[in-house]
């Protein structure tokens, strides 16, 4: 983009840094984490432990969402708003309230369910909860590819 604001570009950089830790964390856990510990530990020490890394990575994601919205908007502010900006930025904003939404309820119903499960020591009930974490985040990496895709696809074909 010729003229790209210095306000614009750390817009663009915070955006896609807390793009890529979401994106990427769940890559990582998904792909690495959880593949590690259900080959290395029997329930009573892989659920705490998932739980526990899924809790310290939700601290981070919980940021990173904040910073997509706040500097996507500011993005589409200096771009002279909705109206100025191509299908794509619609497209990648679609997208991210329905990542977000899927998040809500991994964070607020899902993980909690977890959580008190490990606590009540149900290991059949926390396997479960964490099944159903494990299919969202499935849905969710899933959708951070999308944007991604959009992102780059945007760029090409022009807005």
């Amino acid at each position: 983009m010729q003229g790209m604001t210095l306000a614009y570009a750390l817009l663009l950089f915070l955006h896609l840094l807390a793009a890529a830790y979401w994106v990427g964390g769940m890559a990582t856990m998904h792909f690495a984490v959880r593949p590690a510990a259900v080959a290395t530990l029997e329930p009573p020490q892989r659920l705490p432990l998932m739980a526990a890394a899924l809790g310290r990575f939700f601290v981070g994601v919980n940021v990173a969402i904040v910073l997509l919205f706040v500097a996507g908007f500011g993005m589409v502010g200096l771009a002279g708003g909705f109206g100025a900006v191509g299908w794509p930025v619609h497209a990648m904003l679609t997208i991210a309230i329905v990542m977000a939404a899927i998040y809500g309820h991994i964070r607020m119903a899902a993980y909690t369910g977890l959580q008190r499960a490990i606590a009540e020591r149900a290991w059949p009930m926390a396997a479960g909860r964490l099944n159903l974490i494990r299919q969202l985040v499935v849905v969710n990496l899933s959708l951070g590819v999308a944007v991604f895709a959009v992102a780059i696809v945007g760029r090409a074909v022009g807005h």
